[in-house]
């Protein structure tokens, strides 16, 4: 599905870009197509959230893979509201999505669209209740309720 012809003419880069570079970063830069750049586009806005991880949810295979699908689990995301894509099923995948996320490693996840972050980011966003309220107002998992206060005896002695 992402395979597709790399346009690798480094007369494209940006000029901010071409003064930065060193000869051993050239090597390992690469250009998305504008085709596989598109198709990365829709991915990310094929469902509330999408999550590029090595595994599926089923049988992740990698530690940070499997504790991010664990923490959007506590979250309650539905299934339904949740596209996973395996990136070690597609090279071209695997490594468009960290060019394309200009984010260096896998897994990653974008809700509504909009990147957030791997799972060191995603794991201190449930630790500070910053994803709760990301995926309650991106209208992916309802609000939990407020615990009612426990009510207090009004007996005296």
């Amino acid at each position: 599905m992402f395979r597709a012809s790399i346009n690798s003419s480094f007369g494209l880069l940006r000029p901010t870009l071409r003064t930065s570079l060193t000869p051993s970063r050239l090597q390992s830069l690469r250009f998305l197509s504008q085709e596989t750049r598109a198709q990365l586009e829709t991915a990310v806005k094929s469902s509330p959230v999408v999550l590029f991880m090595k595994g599926t949810p089923a049988a992740p295979q990698c530690g940070f893979s499997r504790a991010v699908v664990q923490i959007l689990d506590m979250h309650g995301v539905p299934p339904e509201k949740l596209k996973t894509f395996n990136v070690l099923e597609d090279e071209e995948l695997r490594s468009g999505i960290k060019e394309f996320s200009e984010w260096p490693t896998v897994p990653q996840v974008y809700v509504n669209g909009e990147f957030v972050g791997g799972c060191d980011i995603l794991l201190g966003m449930h630790q500070s209740g910053e994803l709760e309220t990301l995926l309650v107002k991106g209208d992916v998992v309802e609000a939990t309720p407020e615990p009612e206060p426990a009510a207090t005896t009004g007996t005296s002695s």
